[in-house]
């Protein structure tokens, strides 16, 4: 058996990329890199010269100068070596880092497998359950024009203010950075106005406007921001996984 890792354009891979969205069924927080020039080195993985998959190693923008392997797909009929396949992989592409989605099954049993401390980068958030929120005294408004300059005209229904008796007192957004049609979910509440609820509130609304828009809702947030967690928990979002990361042993 001869396993080779070939340097690769973006298109070769595209239809292996095709299939790893299919079985992850779930945003892919760092899907977007593949398409930013420079970023990314991607990879045919082949046994006996026929083509089993693809990996990718980030080697600009936050990983400038410690190439990371992000993303691998073997096909399900060559799994039996993923193993093999995954440290030729690391040898070939100089991967000095790992990071993954604890949510990607594979991927994770990998980054075990050959990085001996792992540490939680992020926590990820899937929606299940719908909530009715309304704090008394506030109201959710599309952001308007001046404050949200940069948005174009057509993306801020996707850009919201919370008014608490008459000021603004918290904003977020729908980020469109992922894999379709998921949409990561971000706020912020203004200090004087914290602990009343408006950033569920947030929370909520940006949901419901993701879903009538055609859009799957998702968010994520550090570790130690508790306060965040519990904001978007109490929107209905639900802990599914982790950004993992750590160094390659050596």
């Amino acid at each position: 058996m001869n396993i080779t890792v070939v340097p690769a354009s973006l298109d070769r891979i595209r239809l292996w990329r095709d299939m790893h969205r299919f079985e992850m069924h779930c945003q892919i927080t760092h899907d977007s890199i593949h398409e930013r020039p420079g970023w990314t080195q991607e990879y045919v993985l082949a046994i006996d010269d026929v083509p089993v998959g693809y990996g990718s190693l980030a080697i600009d923008g936050p990983w400038k100068g410690k190439p990371t392997l992000y993303e691998a797909y073997v096909v399900p009929s060559h799994r039996l070596r993923l193993l093999d396949i995954y440290r030729r992989l690391l040898e070939v592409s100089g991967a000095e880092h790992i990071e993954v989605q604890s949510n990607d099954v594979l991927a994770t049993v990998m980054l075990h497998a050959f990085v001996p401390h792992a540490t939680s980068e992020a926590i990820l958030f899937h929606d299940r359950y719908v909530t009715s929120l309304a704090p008394v005294g506030a109201t959710y408004r599309e952001a308007t024009e001046s404050e949200v300059p940069d948005v174009p005209g057509a993306l801020r229904k996707y850009r919201g203010v919370v008014e608490y008796e008459g000021q603004a007192a918290a904003n977020g957004g729908v980020m469109f950075h992922y894999n379709r049609p998921f949409g990561d979910i971000y706020m912020e509440v203004a200090e004087p106005f914290r602990r009343k609820g408006l950033g569920s509130f947030v929370v909520q609304e940006l949901k419901r406007i993701c879903y009538e828009n055609g859009h799957v809702p998702a968010a994520r947030c550090n570790p130690d921001n508790i306060a965040s967690q519990r904001t978007l928990q109490k929107a209905g979002f639900v802990p599914c996984g982790h950004i993992l990361t750590g160094a390659v042993r050596r």
